[in-house]
């Protein structure tokens, strides 16, 4: 038997709006979780897809996420939205202030979303694909629970914190994406990697000793480390005082876990959009040809190389088959 499953995406749409209704969410939160999931499973990286959705099921099921919330957002200056999620998901809030901070962005040439009090954001590179979509220039910056050391013996003070970069490349062809985290990987392929019994790089981790481990099972019990030591602890602070500091959420250090518990992680998300020079400016175009010319150089292009525009409509989405049976026991209760 195939370790995965292959579906297309009106069978994939119908198996998560099932899922999540089943697991208490409403419509609207429903509505926004699978578009997000959709979003990434198609040009997302794997982990943060489908695999993903089953912490939000759990998580519906076991009171961190409001199911039913009544996100609100004020608009203290002009082009600066504040919200508060109501202990929802992250991305109902987000859509519901889109298109007003689309309309904000367009006319003022930059707007700023800012929003407390959500379950973690899923996919980062979601919400500036999004933007992207409209011909905006995005940048966004999330916090979760503490579960990287600023060094190597220390403890756990920041989470991934990961910062997200989107640049609109012109009808018919994807945007740039840049996606990652201030640790050396992202803590889903920490989780993976432990579930599949698979080791995992040198750098990556440290066990709960703080030694150094390539024991993804003991690595859950330690703490991820930053990518480029100082330099990345540096960024994952920027990325804290953006999302946390910004918002008002909490600091990761005060943070419930997003995977245990039934406290809201709450946390933070900000979302800077920018429009591509004045109208006529042709920088748009003037970008696509330098990711050309960059990916003729052989350098990979985050968010474009390697990834088929438009999506052929005859290959189906992979599912590793453990998620999908977990969704599916869901999507049946």
């Amino acid at each position: 038997m195939s370790d995965e499953v292959v579906f297309d995406l009106a069978e994939a749409e119908s198996l998560a709006m099932r899922a999540c209704l089943a697991a208490g969410a409403s419509q609207a939160t429903a509505r926004s979780l699978v578009d997000a999931t959709l979003s990434a499973a198609l040009y997302g990286p794997a982990v943060l897809g489908f695999p993903h959705m089953v912490d939000y099921l759990d998580s519906f099921r076991e009171g961190r996420i409001n199911g039913d919330p009544a996100p609100t957002c004020e608009r203290p200056y002009p082009a600066f939205f504040a919200a508060d999620a109501d202990r929802g998901i992250a991305q109902l809030g987000f859509d519901l202030a889109f298109d007003d901070l689309v309309a904000a962005a367009r006319n003022f040439g930059l707007a700023v979303f800012t929003q407390t009090n959500s379950y973690t954001t899923g996919e980062l590179g979601y919400y500036v694909r999004r933007l992207a979509g409209e011909g905006i220039v995005g940048i966004a910056a999330t916090n979760a629970n503490a579960m990287v050391v600023a060094k190597a013996g220390g403890p756990a003070v920041y989470s991934t914190n990961p910062m997200a970069f989107g640049f609109p490349l012109g009808e018919g062809s994807l945007p740039l994406i840049i996606d990652q985290a201030s640790s050396a990987t992202a803590y889903v392929n920490i989780v993976a990697a432990a579930a599949e019994g698979r080791a995992i790089p040198e750098g990556w981790a440290v066990d709960e000793t703080g030694k150094d481990t390539r024991d993804a099972a003991r690595a859950l019990g330690g703490a991820l480390l930053p990518f480029g030591g100082r330099k990345g602890a540096n960024v994952a602070l920027m990325v804290e005082m953006l999302s946390a500091g910004l918002s008002g959420g909490p600091w990761s250090l005060d943070t419930p876990s997003f995977r245990e518990g039934s406290a809201s992680p709450a946390v933070g998300l900000t979302i800077v959009a920018m429009m591509p020079g004045r109208t006529g400016d042709g920088l748009v175009e003037r970008a696509r040809r330098q990711t050309d010319r960059l990916q003729s150089h052989g350098v990979f292009v985050p968010g474009v190389s390697g990834i088929a525009y438009p999506r052929p409509a005859t290959e189906g989405l992979k599912v590793p088959r453990a998620v999908f049976e977990a969704i599916v026991k869901i999507a049946g209760a």
